[in-house]
């Protein structure tokens, strides 16, 4: 009796030593780094293209990035009572050490494709735009290195994201489950435009990421297939604005009860460009205002939504919960 409880003893022993091996490992070891292959980027110099940079940076990039310095130095962006704990976004201006002077254009890329910079370090995946053409990336990072008032150097630094201290991040990244995204290299094309559901829903899930909001958390969203994310553009996503003031993102599926079925494409346009609802009330701060968007843009996005499986989800019941 004696020889098998200390037969199980060492067993039980031998399992601890190694949970507790494991866990130093996890916790106290070099996060991995990951292989940094840069794309060759042709930036463009025509003005309609700088224009297209322009249009997605103010209106996508600034959301997360524009600091009270008037350029996109990065800002304070969830609070330490956050599940992720507090987090500051990258100063993306051209300062050579603290912004992404350093960067070329195709680690720029790379690290917009996968999520990984320049070092090989995972950043996470909030600034992935995985299936953004080749054509709209190039407009973008020209955008950025013009002179441009918000581009130009800021000596704005932040902290790294507290979540990389975190225990079950570092497990996550050091098991291979937060990896980067996968990218080839080949050559990616938007949509004709004048294919309006196919181009709305390209602006939808790669451009604008109306789905990144409007689905039920961006912890759950899927960059690599939007459609697959949980409750996809049915709402539930708990939006801060910049005094972190929260508020639940609202069904934008084609359900006639808690979407925007009953909508005509006009009040969408002017929800889109203005904020303004079909009953001539203002939508909250935390949905941004793209007027910068052409007629054609929102077109397609509307023609899109009106494929996506309805949802009948209401946020309000949601907040009640």
């Amino acid at each position: 009796m004696n020889k098998g409880l200390k037969i199980v003893g060492f067993i039980l022993g031998g399992i601890l030593t190694i949970i507790l091996a494991v866990a130093a490992w996890i916790q106290f070891s070099s996060l991995p780094t990951f292989e940094v292959v840069p794309p060759v980027v042709e930036l463009p110099v025509d003005s309609l293209s700088l224009a297209q940079g322009q249009k997605i940076v103010t209106t996508v990039c600034a959301h997360c990035h524009l600091g009270e310095d008037g350029k996109m130095s990065g800002r304070l962006f969830s609070q330490a009572t956050d599940p992720f704990g507090e987090m500051y976004s990258a100063n993306i201006t051209q300062h050579p050490a603290k912004g992404i002077g350093r960067y070329t254009d195709g680690e720029i890329a790379y690290l917009v494709r996968t999520g990984v910079n320049r070092d090989g370090r995972m950043t996470g995946y909030m600034m992935c735009h995985p299936g953004m053409s080749d054509k709209d990336l190039a407009s973008v990072i020209a955008y950025m290195r013009s002179d441009a008032g918000i581009m130009q150097p800021s000596e704005a630094a932040h902290p790294l994201p507290a979540y990389l201290d975190m225990f079950i991040v570092k497990a996550l990244i050091k098991f291979g489950v937060f990896n980067p995204l996968p990218y080839d290299g080949q050559p990616i094309l938007a949509p004709d435009p004048n294919d309006l559901v196919a181009y709305g829903k390209y602006l939808s899930t790669q451009v604008y990421e109306c789905y990144g909001c409007h689905s039920a958390s961006f912890e759950t969203a899927d960059p690599l297939i939007p459609e697959k994310s949980p409750n996809y553009c049915g709402c539930g996503n708990l939006i801060t604005d910049e005094d972190f003031v929260e508020t639940l993102s609202r069904n934008i599926t084609p359900d006639k009860t808690h979407g925007i079925g009953n909508w005509t494409q006009e009040q969408f346009h002017a929800a889109v460009k203005m904020g303004v609802r079909p009953d001539g009330s203002m939508l909250k701060i935390q949905m941004p205002r793209f007027a910068a968007l052409d007629d054609q843009e929102i077109a397609a996005i509307w023609a899109y939504l009106q494929t996506v499986p309805a949802i009948g989800t209401d946020p309000f019941a949601i907040a009640e919960k």
